[in-house]
């Protein structure tokens, strides 16, 4: 699964969810609206049945026969308590009544009558509607609760809908992850099946690179020999590097920390890359503060392989006859490894046709983005400075535990 089909789903299921809280919120507000102020008979007031019943010294008039509709009846019930006009007044309705019985109905049902009341100035006007067809109950409240229900309801939308992009979210960085978890394993598959492919014919070509080093050939030829056996370690180390990278990238290498002192660590991985014949033609020199530099807590595989890789760089792409700096300060709670390439006098800048990619990248190959990623899972950084001169500096800014 791709990073773009990922992102595709996390949208679908953002979008999925906004529709089902818009939805629930608009189907709230139409259902309200229904059963409320939806033009329905019951939501008439009873002010306006009330205006189309008048008076004219004789008899009553009563012009509201639309607003009432066929199922609706209504009463005026006089002063004395007794109903004065009526229309399709239902037979088991009664003709007086008391105060008692006006204070029932008003409040609850007529005879199970659903009915609204309107004072008039002739009397009570009754509005009813049939049995069963409406829901009656006194309900009271604080007013606060009615100035709190928006926030209330409001929030409760909000949360349900943030649980749902929270949910979304969720599942959507698992998905990631099982992809990202694929991804890593098809490329160490990868990786091993052709290491390991490698290996084998790489030994061979460098055994016998030996053998006719050794052999007794011409000075033409043993160069030759010297060249292929070089050129072999180099691809040797690029495969090594390459497996490395992968299990730092996929955080499958486990460092193995342990106090170093930096100066020691850095005399021995001189001594050694020095006694290893790859620093044929050049001047390796040690750049140490004369105090004495903290310990710190680091992988010395890894350490030593990020500054063997730093060393080899400055071979690899510079002309013999230069001089390479190895050092170390110390910088506040950071102590900085740092190798820099250099000339001897008279030579010139040393790879002054190169240049040098902002992130250190793809014009140094694999070695300076291994030595990044070996600062990284220390905890620390990789500078890149390229000086007037044009020479290399590059340095690794480790934390001081």
């Amino acid at each position: 699964m791709s990073l773009r089909s990922i992102f595709k789903g996390a949208m679908l299921v953002t979008a999925a969810a906004a529709l089902v809280s818009f939805i629930t919120l608009a189907g709230i507000l139409a259902f309200i609206f229904y059963h409320s102020d939806g033009g329905r008979s019951w939501d008439i007031p009873v002010s306006r049945i009330s205006s189309t019943l008048t008076w004219d010294g004789t008899e009553y008039e009563f012009s509201g026969d639309e607003l009432l509709g066929d199922d609706r009846w209504a009463i005026l019930i006089g002063e004395d308590g007794r109903v004065i006009w009526s229309l399709r007044k239902p037979a088991d309705v009664p003709e007086r009544y008391s105060l008692t019985d006006v204070a029932s109905f008003t409040r609850w049902y007529l005879n199970d009558y659903p009915v609204q009341c309107r004072i008039r100035d002739d009397g009570l006007l009754v509005v009813g509607a049939p049995k069963g067809s409406m829901w009656k109950h006194d309900i009271s409240t604080e007013s606060q609760l009615l100035h709190d229900a928006p926030l209330w309801c409001g929030g409760i939308f909000l949360l349900a809908l943030g649980c749902v992009l929270l949910l979304a979210y969720f599942v959507v960085r698992r998905w990631f992850r099982q992809a990202q978890k694929a991804r890593d394993a098809a490329r160490s598959n990868w990786i091993n099946g052709v290491s390991h492919d490698i290996r084998t014919p790489l030994s061979v070509v460098m055994g016998y690179a030996a053998q006719l080093e050794a052999a007794d050939l011409n000075p033409a030829q043993k160069n030759q020999a010297s060249a292929i056996r070089v050129q072999s370690q180099v691809i040797r180390d690029l495969v090594n590097d390459l497996n490395l990278t992968m299990r730092l990238d996929c955080e499958m290498q486990a460092l193995r920390k342990e106090p170093i002192q930096p100066a020691a660590f850095l005399r021995q991985v001189a001594a050694d890359f020095l006694n290893g014949g790859l620093a044929e033609g050049f001047e390796l020199e040690m750049d140490l503060p004369e105090t004495a530099l903290p310990p710190i807590e680091a992988d010395p595989f890894l350490l030593r392989r990020a500054i063997n890789n730093l060393l080899t760089n400055c071979v690899r792409h510079n002309a013999p006859g230069g001089a390479i700096r190895l050092g170390a300060r110390c910088t506040g709670t950071n102590l900085v490894l740092f190798v820099k390439g250099g000339t001897a006098a008279g030579c010139g800048p040393v790879n002054a046709d190169r240049q040098l990619d902002p992130d250190g990248g793809a014009a140094h190959g694999t070695g300076l983005r291994l030595v990044a990623q070996i600062a990284a899972a220390h905890g620390g950084t990789v500078r890149f400075e390229q000086g007037a001169d044009k020479n290399l500096c590059v340095s690794m800014i480790l934390p001081i535990y």
